[in-house]
């Protein structure tokens, strides 16, 4: 049955900019680090976030799915992070938003260029290519297009390597030579390792190779355990207590004159399992109607409609989801500054013809397309401050 009948009072719609939208060039995670390589005088760099010192040496550390009211929530699970909430340890702890929509593969680009997604080009999970006609998976890069014309701008690691900064990337060796870490990740020496505890110690051995340094280290298992099993589960916490041990022993190795900066690329929500919460795209009519290819994730959807159907489109699911989602067409999303100030042409026909962004704890699975994606019990991708709000916590030595 189709589960659009739950929803036949159709609630008034949400204005479109009622969305409350990322803090592009002044607090969100792309903002990072070119501050910081501003302040190492990296040519091409700004400093937007105007409070953070400079210093010689900079780590930033992205726990991935680590949201900041997460973190605000769990103060037993994770007792040295919580102190670099406050400044007893000479540094401060402030929210970034991570950007939309809020997803690894967005945000990994965002921080690695210093670039909102409209112009990076790397706006969701899954995004409809122009050349082909087809869906493409920016986190697996499936089907595989090239890097260079995908994402054409210099790296905030290669700016900084062709300025004599030291820069170098610690994380899984799984990475190394993926596209998304070539488009958004290089620059300088790529290391890897695969426990936490080796990356902490060679990221500290990275920061002391140079008089200026910039290091990124990454952790992906917090995510995987919301995911899974969802950020009430003690899955969850454990992961969350060995996350909060490694910053611990990254923080005690730093050398002279050095920064390190704890942040994340999205937060998440639980969603449950019921057809209140889970709307099943591939079951109900309304929404398929006129729909070419569903892409992005069941929070935030990019729809593409059959030529000459997206003012339908819109109208339709603005109907259909009422006051759960904020649906905006393409231009809408874009004049909102959704995707950041400006979008560039080549990413514009990658934007879905109508976005979608949850406000509530619901989704828009496709259990027969996404049947993994489907099942998860963590969830992220929109607006709301459970998944846009990420820490950025500071450690100086």
């Amino acid at each position: 049955m189709a589960q659009s009948t739950s929803w036949d009072a159709h609630p008034e719609p949400l204005a479109v900019d009622s969305a409350p939208l990322p803090e592009y060039g002044s607090g969100s995670l792309a903002d990072l680090l070119p501050t910081l390589a501003a302040g190492m005088s990296v040519p091409g760099t700004t400093a937007t976030i105007t409070e953070l010192t400079p210093a010689d040496r900079n780590c930033v550390f992205l726990i991935d799915g680590l949201g900041w009211e997460q973190l605000r929530a769990h103060p037993d699970e994770a007792p040295f992070l919580t102190s670099l909430l406050g400044s007893s340890r000479g540094g401060t702890g402030r929210p970034l938003t991570t950007g939309y929509p809020a997803t690894t593969a967005t945000s990994l680009a965002s921080v690695g260029t210093g670039l909102p997604p409209g112009a990076h080009g790397l706006p969701g999970y899954t995004v409809r290519n122009p050349a082909t006609g087809e869906l493409m998976n920016q986190l697996r890069w499936q089907p595989w297009t090239s890097p260079s014309a995908w994402q054409p701008y210099p790296t905030v690691f290669q700016l900084a390597h062709a300025a004599g900064v030291h820069a170098a990337q610690v994380s899984s060796p799984t990475f190394q030579n993926t596209p998304l870490t070539k488009v958004a990740l290089s620059g300088g020496t790529f290391h890897g390792r695969l426990t936490g505890e080796d990356r902490m110690d060679l990221a500290a051995e990275q920061l002391a190779a140079g008089d200026r340094s910039l290091v990124y280290t990454y952790y992906a298992e917090l995510d995987g355990a919301g995911h899974r099993f969802g950020v009430a589960s003690d899955a969850w916490r454990g992961q969350l207590m060995s996350v909060d041990r490694l910053v611990q022993r990254l923080a005690e190795q730093l050398p002279p004159r050095s920064a390190l900066y704890v942040t994340a690329d999205h937060g998440m929500i639980d969603v449950p399992f019921d057809e209140d919460h889970r709307i099943d795209f591939d079951a109900d009519w309304e929404l398929r109607a006129g729909v070419a290819l569903l892409g992005g994730e069941g929070r935030a959807r990019h729809v593409y409609a059959v030529p000459g159907a997206a003012a339908d489109v819109v109208t339709c699911w603005r109907e259909v989801l009422g006051e759960q989602f904020w649906v905006a067409s393409r231009d809408e999303a874009i004049a909102a500054g959704w995707f950041g100030p400006h979008i560039d042409e080549r990413v514009y026909d990658r934007l879905g013809d109508v976005v979608a962004a949850a406000r509530d704890d619901v989704l828009i699975v496709a259990s027969e397309r996404e049947p993994k994606e489907s099942a998860m019990v963590g969830n992220h991708g929109s607006m709301t401050p459970a998944e846009q709000l990420i820490p950025l916590l500071e450690v100086r030595s």
